[in-house]
């Protein structure tokens, strides 16, 4: 994750990039009449609204608040339920990892080839085709792992009525919250474009604790993985 500041680009051409750019487990079938319409991709059993239903007030957990991008000030907090953290930000594009035709130093002047975590094969991730979530590195005012967070953990990112299963899969500035993968974004609806892309706020990430799936690069398997840990989290909370 790089600290940079959001600028959205033109609504027309982020509908079509984020059509293009979907991932091969998240594009819709090109047979199908609704084959070109982004918001038709749906991700396991369970709905955006029942899961924002349960995370509509915040017990915080964190000793304080995030900022969103380096020159916004800190209103995020770091937020309990049982089984889960969650916190509602923005998303910024994270692009790091394997070299790909859209994610290199080309397309993003913050480009590093490298990931916090790794795939079972110990290369860096593909943020052009995996779906991952950044979180801030260890401090004082958070750390991840000692509240059961761990790379390779299931995320549900919600956005825009639909949620989208993610893994936990880079780290990032330690003051800073709200960014997650090309990959994440396109699925979404969201333009993934690393330096103008992105959405102001209205994203809502729910990490499920002492959750893993292995291999981390499966995405099947965190959807798998997701639904089964949404339903859970809707029962105990």
């Amino acid at each position: 994750m790089r600290t940079r500041t959001l600028a959205l680009a033109a609504a027309s051409g982020a509908a079509l990039l984020a059509v293009s750019a979907l991932p091969a487990s998240a594009q819709p079938d090109p047979g199908s009449a609704a084959a070109p319409a982004a918001a038709t991709v749906k991700e396991g059993s369970v709905s955006a609204a029942d899961l924002l239903a349960k995370v509509s007030s915040c017990s915080q957990i964190s000793n304080g608040k995030y900022r969103t991008d380096e020159e916004t000030s800190a209103t995020v907090p770091v937020c309990g339920k049982n089984g889960a953290v969650f916190w509602k930000a923005d998303m910024d594009i994270d692009c790091d990892g394997q070299v790909t035709a859209a994610c290199n130093s080309d397309t993003d002047p913050w480009f590093q080839d490298d990931t916090a975590f790794h795939t079972s094969g110990d290369q860096p991730l593909s943020a052009e085709t995996l779906p991952y979530v950044v979180v801030p590195s260890s401090s004082s005012i958070w750390n991840y792992g000692s509240a059961g967070i761990k790379g390779g953990g299931v995320v549900a990112v919600i956005y825009n009525n639909k949620v989208e299963y993610a893994v936990v899969g880079d780290t990032g500035p330690d003051q800073i919250i709200g960014e997650a993968s090309y990959a994440t974004a396109a699925a979404l609806g969201i333009d993934p474009d690393p330096e103008t892309g992105g959405a102001e706020s209205g994203v809502t990430y729910i990490l499920f604790k002492n959750s893993s799936v292995s291999p981390i690069e499966s995405h099947s398997a965190a959807v798998t993985a997701g639904d089964a840990l949404a339903k859970q989290f809707l029962q105990n909370n």
